[in-house]
């Protein structure tokens, strides 16, 4: 799913990944900076808490948007693909000036929305403007691929990255969850051996990635994104390494980016706070 045409005069939307058990009561500073680039107290939320298997996980994101000011927030709990295409939910998405996935498995989101009107219309939404974002697996499954599963360590093995088709909204980056807290260099790094065009981003829990229309990284929240570049890639061992078998890739660069940090994904240039 490649990512919709941007028009000239008009500006892509913000893309939020976050990595997941992002503060959402002492001190919110990210759910509140996405409240306010969605319009702030004019802001529409749509919420799809598809990828989580609570019930109740919609409506807890609806209270905490509805708390921090905006003019509505909701739920549109998609569960199976005959329920993207009801003509009430797609009119209610298409008037959010914002869209967030909560947290659960991403191959629920891939499998239930994937090649549905409600993928198009909230890639072109973010096209014409409209800022997406998602915890956990709501933003592993932001970029055009996603890491599906995998297995843990810092060391990159073959075959310890699983990767499927995600929302496609750019395909110049690729997110890993829980980053730090779930030892997943490892996998990130495989993940990125397939293919070095993108540039992999490690999201530590409470901090995102919000990712400018102009394709710039600011980091926000209390741990780090580590951004791997792996497009200067002197040699990677993937195509003939084993499965199970470490593999070696030489020159890859990584950047550790605390909370005020910036990363700019067009010329690979990053900036401390």
């Amino acid at each position: 799913m490649s990512p919709s045409p941007v028009h000239p005069d008009t500006p892509r939307g913000w893309i939020v990944p976050i990595g997941g058990a992002e503060e959402k009561l002492s001190d919110p500073v990210i759910l509140q900076r996405f409240c306010r680039l969605a319009g702030g107290d004019e802001a529409r939320i749509a919420i799809i808490p598809t990828a989580s298997s609570f019930d109740e996980t919609g409506t807890k994101y609806v209270d905490i948007f509805t708390e921090m000011g905006v003019s509505s927030a909701f739920s549109l709990p998609y569960r199976d693909r005959s329920e993207a295409s009801r003509p009430d939910w797609l009119e209610k998405l298409v008037s959010a000036t914002g869209v967030f996935f909560t947290g659960g498995n991403q191959l629920r989101i891939s499998t239930t929305l994937g090649g549905t009107e409600v993928s198009t219309l909230i890639r072109r939404m973010n096209a014409n403007g409209v800022i997406v974002g998602g915890t956990s697996a709501g933003a592993a499954i932001l970029p055009e691929h996603m890491i599906a599963y995998g297995a843990t360590g810092s060391t990159p093995i073959a075959g310890m990255a699983s990767l499927a088709p995600g929302l496609g909204l750019t395909n110049r980056f690729l997110v890993d969850q829980h980053f730090r807290e779930r030892d997943r260099l490892g996998r990130l790094l495989c993940a990125l051996s397939y293919n070095p065009f993108a540039v992999g981003l490690g999201l530590d829990e409470d901090t995102a990635a919000f990712i400018s229309p102009q394709n710039e990284v600011r980091v926000v929240g209390s741990g780090t994104v580590t951004v791997v570049d792996v497009h200067g890639l002197g040699f990677s061992s993937i195509a003939d390494a084993r499965e199970g078998e470490p593999l070696c890739m030489t020159d890859v660069r990584v950047h550790i980016l605390p909370a005020g940090a910036r990363y700019v994904l067009e010329s690979r240039e990053a900036f401390p706070p």
